[in-house]
């Protein structure tokens, strides 16, 4: 027994640290800070990306993500005060289930939410604030993305 608590308390502490990362990202090659420069996404990957963000069963998920994390604020009576980790990755949810092929940071302060990276259409740019802004808790949306179609590879 005296080794096993000192190996959940050092288990709890290793999957904390990994759970507080600073930028919520809708896929790997996303910027990790606001205003950070990502290079447009090869065409593979990027349907790749696209393929993944659009069958049904990633976005039925990534839906219930956000119904089980708006159920859960309003049984604490917290709708108008989020957590920034909360506000995070509802919206980085939100737009990777309905903005396949974007490499986007989600980052959030006291209700502001800043969107960086990229897009590969303008559509999917315009697309983004008012995203953002169905997620309870999100007062107000900073963008900060580019539009960058997939390039082939060479």
């Amino acid at each position: 027994m005296k080794k096993f608590i000192p190996f959940i308390i050092g288990s709890l502490l290793v999957f904390g640290a990994v759970g507080c990362q600073d930028t919520a990202k809708t896929s790997s090659d996303a910027p990790d800070n606001a205003g950070e420069t990502v290079a447009s996404p090869e065409t593979d990957n990027a349907e790749q990306i696209q393929n993944d963000a659009t069958s049904e069963i990633r976005r039925d998920q990534l839906n219930s993500d956000i119904r089980a994390a708006e159920q859960r604020n309003n049984a604490t009576g917290g709708d108008a005060n989020r957590s920034e980790g909360d506000l995070q990755n509802e919206v980085r949810s939100k737009l990777e289930a309905n903005l396949p092929a974007s490499q986007l940071g989600v980052e959030a302060e006291d209700g502001v939410v800043t969107v960086s990276g990229t897009v590969p259409t303008e559509e999917q740019l315009q697309r983004v604030e008012p995203l953002a802004k169905e997620i309870k808790g999100v007062t107000s949306v900073k963008v900060d993305v580019q539009v960058k179609p997939a390039t082939t590879n060479n």
